[in-house]
């Protein structure tokens, strides 16, 4: 009789039943660098703005793995040829990209470690992993830098449609409610197809891919970047700088250890080494939001009133503007906050500030997307698409922003 290997059931929202059959996959998912990821929100503190929010890059993960299990088949049926371990390596690949994000936000990464990418710190905690599993993520790992010599298996993990993408504009959308980011990532699959070793989209999908750039720019401006989205993350930010500059002067302040060893030194001065990487895994949302709580009734009056105003959501007004803030705006506001909240110019400037954000929906000189006719002929995105749309998805959208307090 044979052996039949056991199969774990996830029940997902998005996709029903994911079944894990490969032993090791369940290996990777009970490691705590992937368990960590529980406790990661996927869109930071977007559940401000939609209280549904709440899903974490752990749902994310299991949800790319399994969309790339789908493409894997898709392809096969098409006649791509791929192995069995190259399967199992897509899978790994996929499952462990987001290993190297931090808690809450991308903003926040570089507040903690500057000189680091969250690519960089996932491939070095995937190559700690495959050390400690003898060498079983060495074609995963080379799939994830692009160093595989079958370039659509590096596009499926990280290009501008991939298996990343095409989960979390779904997942998002399903938690936020936000209907305008809804795709259908089946249909996006089915029309992927390998020419040369390259990953291409058959013609007749276009208008799903039209769909997908549109629904990830409307989600952009809708929620990732929306206003009161963006006054909480920055902050966040500000909180994090002021415990840095506070530390820097001997302060003590209540924290984990591991947020402890990054924000006792600036950004720039934290080295990735041994002692990093065992903070940097241990850290997530929790400190973050345990260092918030405590810090509400710290003497420091900056970061008292930061603190309350992330746990208690009275954020911080923000404007948008099509051109730069007039210096004269922000200083007129920065005094008004000094004057009203007794605090000196430099303190006033955590809580008046201005900046920029900015999206670009499509990047044609960044792993373009490509399609094939029913000849076989490989056609560009741009040749199939009117000249004023096609400029609008690759015209970065910017957005200057004025933030102040509501006094």
């Amino acid at each position: 009789m044979p052996h039949l290997e056991k199969t774990t059931v996830f029940n997902d929202p998005i996709y029903g039943f994911i079944r894990i059959e490969d032993p090791f996959v369940l290996q990777l998912i009970d490691h705590p660098y992937v368990q960590r990821l529980r406790r990661i929100a996927q869109m930071g503190l977007s559940s401000l703005v939609y209280p549904g929010a709440q899903h974490t890059r752990f749902a994310h993960a299991l949800g790319a793995y399994h969309l790339m299990g789908t493409a894997v088949s898709v392809l096969r049926s098409k006649g791509t040829h791929i192995s069995a371990d190259e399967e199992k390596a897509l899978g790994y690949a996929i499952l462990l990209h987001d290993l190297g994000h931090g808690p809450f936000s991308h903003a926040l990464e570089r507040a903690l470690i500057a000189d680091f990418s969250h690519e960089q710190i996932g491939l070095s905690l995937m190559d700690s992993l495959n050390q400690n599993y003898d060498g079983k993520l060495t074609l995963a790992i080379e799939i994830f830098k692009g160093t595989y010599p079958r370039p659509f298996m590096n596009q499926l993990v990280a290009s501008q449609l991939d298996m990343d993408r095409l989960d979390y504009l779904k997942r998002d959308s399903f938690y936020t409610g936000v209907a305008e980011g809804n795709i259908n990532a089946d249909r996006l699959i089915d029309m992927m197809n390998v020419v040369d070793d390259q990953l291409v989209i058959e013609q007749k999908g276009v208008y799903s891919v039209e769909k997908f750039l549109m629904a990830r720019r409307f989600m952009y401006w809708q929620v990732y970047l929306h206003k009161k989205s963006l006054s909480a993350e920055i902050l966040l930010l500000k909180s994090l700088e002021r415990a840095q500059h506070l530390t820097a002067q001997g302060v003590q302040l209540d924290m984990s250890p591991q947020l402890a060893h990054f924000l006792n030194k600036r950004p720039h001065e934290i080295k990735w080494d041994l002692e990093t990487q065992r903070a940097f895994a241990a850290l997530d949302d929790v400190d973050i939001l345990h260092a918030i709580k405590q810090w509400q009734v710290h003497s420091d009056p900056v970061l008292s009133r930061l603190s309350q105003m992330i746990n208690n959501r009275t954020l911080l007004k923000i404007e948008l503007f099509d051109a730069p803030v007039a210096p004269i705006s922000l200083e007129t506001k920065k005094n008004k906050t000094a004057k009203a909240w007794k605090l000196d110019e430099d303190q006033a400037s955590y809580f008046v500030f201005s900046g920029k954000v900015r999206n670009t929906p499509y990047k044609s000189e960044q792993n373009p997307i490509v399609f094939v006719d029913k000849s076989g002929k490989l056609v560009s995105f741009d040749a199939l698409m009117e000249p004023p749309y096609f400029n609008a998805l690759l015209h970065p959208v910017v957005r200057h922003y004025l933030c102040f307090p509501k006094l």
